[in-house]
């Protein structure tokens, strides 16, 4: 992160820079680091820039000019979605800056970076990745403004854009461009995207892309981008997805198909590089965001859950790849050796704890499904979903000298999970720390079916068996659900059907996120469109800032500074007879409450 530092590895010039919005940990659940990592094992020499200061060129210029390209990411989270509350106020703390201060890192901090660098350094190559550039990497919806954005290869001057996980793309792009190939030429890698004026594009044949709606169509056409959506998604995939291309403005985004996954040796390869998995030593204040995962182990990657609020299908993919069970508890043993490991693993997971080792047969030569979903409406026969290697898995870990505890910690899909009563029995039994964490969502049938998340019945049926197996074991345990208000397709009778129903089963939570679109999911494309991109049919959809905290307010009803807005919000149901003194009102009927001032 110095010239310092690259002078004492007897460096003179770095081939790469990363630029990201993050502070700098040295952790593989960080993307920088990871990409860093994989890049030095291949022999790269690689810099760090950290959140830097973005209204000049100056620190920018700090490590000096790489050989090769510099590397934009905007860190771990989408800088939108980083910086503004579901309610669009700026947020009071940054979970990866230090000392969780706010401020380090600009709006739409992919833009900003690369045209500070492109300042600085017109002729150096800039590559862009990470999770905002690989989810805005098409037009797309963008809440915060409330308008469709060109995709950010448009918008940004970079040369191109590494879409997913990134390893594979990265590397491959530095040993050719090392050999001496310009940047310019190089289209062909898996994962990427590139640009071309619209002159090359006319020139070229277009027989071998499929070509999206483009921007301004998307942009004044609702139905033209729910059908751009549903082309993005059938075409997400490593094995049989095609080349893609979306017309703009000033130029024309091209993406390759996706890159196939990294196998289990690879993976494991990556997992086992020598992170430190300390903050960078110029830190004086903790970073919060590191104190979650510190001591957690990533086990695999990828899900095939496809829930439409989730952009995981379109970054990581549907396809599981796992690690090997050795090189997990190879991970784990470097734990037990660190001086501040206290004996307590906080998860043992990936984007769902539960689908290590799961796998599809036809994954290999065909790809995923076009036209149907791993586990909705019922989970596919096809699928193999044995739990035993995640049983072995945390039995092993149990057994390493030194370790006092083994927590899942990521949430798990229940519909999995109640086919393996087993598994249910050995989290209950020693992996949980008195709550299991379950995402039903939402209760409203036609919520979960856009959702595409298991119907209420099945978490019911969960829920008995749960409480069943701690019955058993003799141990007070509970479920901590998590559920979202105002997705698309509920409104405020859905609302007050879901309070009726915590009402009924005591399920109260705290735990309601209000539906945040964010870029490249299904929702997002329901909640701007009103169209449902995969039949084509009308999603009612509550839009305004008022209404939506309504809605989350609707799930909150116990407290009483929410009163108002659960009034106003069981008015617009047509539910005031959930207002009253009876058992099963949910506010009681007070006149202060209600009094327009």
């Amino acid at each position: 992160m110095s010239l310092k530092e690259i002078a004492a590895r007897g460096w003179k010039q770095l081939d790469i820079i990363i630029v990201t919005g993050d502070a700098y940990i040295d952790h593989p659940a960080f993307g920088a680091a990871i990409i860093g990592r994989v890049l030095v094992d291949k022999g790269f020499r690689v810099g760090i820039i950290a959140q830097p200061a973005w209204e000049n060129t100056e620190d920018f210029r700090k490590l000096g000019k790489p050989k090769l390209f510099f590397a934009i990411t905007a860190g771990n989270v989408d800088s939108m979605v980083s910086n503004y509350t579901p309610s669009l106020k700026p947020r009071k703390k940054d979970m990866y800056s230090p000392g969780g201060k706010p401020g380090k890192r600009p709006d739409r901090a992919t833009i900003v970076y690369s045209n500070r660098i492109h300042e600085a350094y017109p002729d150096v190559p800039i590559v862009i990745g990470g999770i905002e550039a690989s989810l805005r990497r098409f037009a797309h919806y963008d809440f915060q403004s409330d308008k469709v954005r060109q995709s950010l290869l448009a918008d940004a001057p970079a040369n191109i854009l590494i879409f997913g996980m990134g390893e594979s793309q990265t590397t491959e792009l530095a040993e050719r461009m090392k050999e001496g190939e310009d940047i310019h030429q190089i289209r062909d890698i898996p994962g990427t995207m590139w640009k071309i004026s619209p002159k090359e594009w006319r020139d070229l044949p277009h027989k071998d892309f499929v070509v999206l709606p483009s921007y301004s169509e998307v942009a004044d056409d609702d139905t033209a981008f729910a059908k751009a959506f549903a082309v993005i998604h059938r075409e997400q995939d490593p094995v049989r997805g095609k080349a893609l291309a979306q017309p703009h403005p000033k130029t024309v985004v091209i993406q390759n198909p996706p890159a196939r996954p990294l196998s289990q040796e690879e993976l494991d390869q990556v997992y086992e590089l020598p992170f430190t998995r300390q903050p960078h030593p110029s830190y004086k204040e903790p970073i919060p965001a590191l104190e979650t995962v510190r001591f957690s182990l990533t086990t695999h990657r990828g899900c095939f859950g496809s829930c439409s609020f989730c952009a995981i299908t379109y970054h990581q993919g549907r396809m599981i790849t796992s690690r090997s069970i050795g090189s997990i508890l190879k991970e784990a043993e470097l734990f037990a050796r660190m001086k501040d490991f206290k004996g307590i693993i906080t998860g043992v997971g990936g984007p769902t704890a539960n689908m290590y080792g799961m796998k599809c047969k036809k994954w290999e030569k065909e790809g995923v499904c076009p036209d149907k979903y791993c586990l909705y409406p019922t989970i596919c026969p096809s699928l193999d979903i044995d739990h035993n290697a995640s049983i072995e898995l945390l039995t092993k870990l149990r057994k390493i000298s030194g370790m006092r505890k083994v927590f899942v910690g990521y949430g798990i899909r229940y519909d999995l999970a109640l086919k393996s009563p087993e598994y249910i029995e050995l989290l209950c039994r020693h992996h949980i720390s008195g709550r299991l964490t379950v995402a039903p969502e939402s209760y409203s049938p036609e919520t979960t079916r856009l959702m595409r998340k298991p119907e209420r019945k099945v978490f019911e049926k969960f829920v008995e068996l749960f409480t069943k197996i701690n019955k058993n074991l003799n141990k007070n345990q509970y479920l901590l659900t998590y559920l979202m208000s105002g997705h698309p397709g509920s409104d405020f009778k859905d609302m007050a059907e879901t309070a009726e129903y915590i009402r009924d089963t005591g399920l109260y939570t705290e735990q309601v996120q209000d539906f945040t679109p964010t870029p490249m999911t299904a929702s997002t494309c329901m909640y701007h469109t009103g169209i449902d991109p995969f039949t084509g049919k009308k999603v009612k959809v509550v839009k305004g800032r008022r209404d939506k905290k309504i809605m989350r307010s609707m799930l909150h009803y116990r407290k009483p500074k929410n009163h108002n807005l659960v009034y106003e919000g069981l008015q617009k149901a047509g539910r005031l007879d959930l207002v009253g003194n009876s058992w099963k009102c949910l506010i009681r009927k007070k006149k202060s409450y209600f009094d327009k001032k």
